[in-house]
């Protein structure tokens, strides 16, 4: 890094220049920062972390996107160097910087620096109108030659959100995104996650630990959650356990009482129908639950065995919990496989659209046979 100015106290460079050190350590462990996340954790203003962040950018270590910043790879940083003839640029817009699609861009990148291509990120928000902002942007200033996408898709302003990428000029790949059959979406292609595949591993693992009812708590506002709801459906079909009595919730639903009302009602019907093991989505959900579980003196996972999903968090907790891991630095990596492959063939290639399966991470919260009788410890603890 550079030297300070003489004229800037002793003290007070030596905290900058270790504030920005703290700042390359995020960035090489998620690959992202967000301005508000990093300034809460160092307790300094968003003012300063922008300052840090202009820094880093001149001195050529990050790379400045919407709210954040991305770690910049050689590529980048080489860019200028090569002919323009040799490279193309995509735009990369994702809805979050702090949360799974960190480990989404690390894997585009790495994959772009092995194709010859640069990587423009946006972050963006879960909102169509803030979507197609960030997206204009790009095609406004960047010159971009291709688009990786992760729109929102929800109501008429999602539809029409993914019928305007659908009429862009440039290729335009999804990732962990699946148009809806009812949108004219021919020219999209996508790479996502089954989802439904990994909940149905997380419900086929609880049923080979003994249990015998098996419920499921998501939150209807995240893309993934009607995935994970239709892989444990069709899981509870496949085990012949029948889904009237089974345990649903949906946390985006939790009332003013907040989240610990919210869990206990989930308890109270897991206690009502002897339900010993959950399926939760996401898996910060699934600490804040099994974190209830234990104030509420249950044992996990002798009373209530839980296995998560995303991992992005999930081993922090205690006890740690089983999660499905989706391959999230693969659909980064392969989402530029297919944009490298579209700008090299052409119209001529077949649209492709590739699906790809998540691991069932196994740790302490799901692995042992449950209690007998798990539903009547549940009623004395509640």
């Amino acid at each position: 890094m550079s030297t300070p100015p003489a004229s800037v106290p002793a003290g007070k460079s030596l905290f900058s220049l270790q504030r920005r050190e703290r700042l390359m350590e995020e960035l090489r462990a998620h690959g992202a920062i967000t301005v508000r996340g990093i300034a809460a954790k160092l307790g300094v203003s968003e003012l300063t972390i922008r300052r840090d962040v202009n820094i880093l950018a001149d001195e050529g270590l990050v790379s400045r996107v919407h709210g954040g910043a991305t770690l910049r790879s050689p590529l980048d940083r080489s860019a200028a160097a090569r002919p323009a003839s040799n490279s193309y640029s995509i735009g990369m817009v994702v809805p979050s910087l702090d949360y799974y699609w960190p480990q989404v861009i690390s894997g585009a990148r790495a994959e772009a620096e092995e194709q010859n291509l640069r990587i423009l990120v946006r972050g963006s928000a879960y909102d169509a109108a803030d979507n197609r902002r960030q997206v204009q942007a790009l095609l406004d200033t960047q010159n971009i030659d291709g688009l990786i996408v992760a729109p929102d898709m929800t109501g008429e302003h999602g539809r029409e959100l993914l019928r305007w990428l659908n009429t862009l000029p440039i290729p335009v790949v999804l990732a962990e995104r699946r148009p809806p059959a009812e949108v004219p979406a021919h020219r999209l292609e996508w790479v996502a996650t089954d989802h439904s595949f990994g909940a149905g591993m997380a419900v086929r693992h609880l049923w080979q630990e003994g249990h015998r009812q098996i419920g499921c708590l998501t939150d209807s506002a995240s893309p993934t959650s009607p995935h994970v709801v239709r892989g444990w459906r069709q899981a509870l079909a496949a085990m012949k356990i029948p889904l009237e009595g089974s345990v649903h919730e949906d946390s985006a639903t939790q009332g003013p009482g907040g989240r610990a009302e919210h869990f206990d009602h989930v308890l109270e019907l897991c206690r009502v129908t002897g339900t010993t093991a959950m399926l939760v989505h996401s898996d910060t959900q699934a600490v804040a639950f099994v974190q209830h579980c234990v104030d509420r003196g249950l044992q996990v996972p002798g009373d209530m065995a839980v296995v998560g999903y995303d991992d992005e968090v999930a081993y922090l907790a205690e006890p740690a919990i089983s999660a499905v891991r989706p391959p999230k630095q693969y659909v980064g990596k392969v989402a530029v496989q297919l944009m490298a492959a579209r700008l090299a063939e052409g119209r001529q290639r077949p649209v492709h659209r590739i699906g790809l399966n998540p691991d069932l991470i196994l740790r302490d919260s799901s692995v042992g046979a449950p209690r007998v009788p798990a539903a009547g410890l549940l009623q004395e603890t509640l």
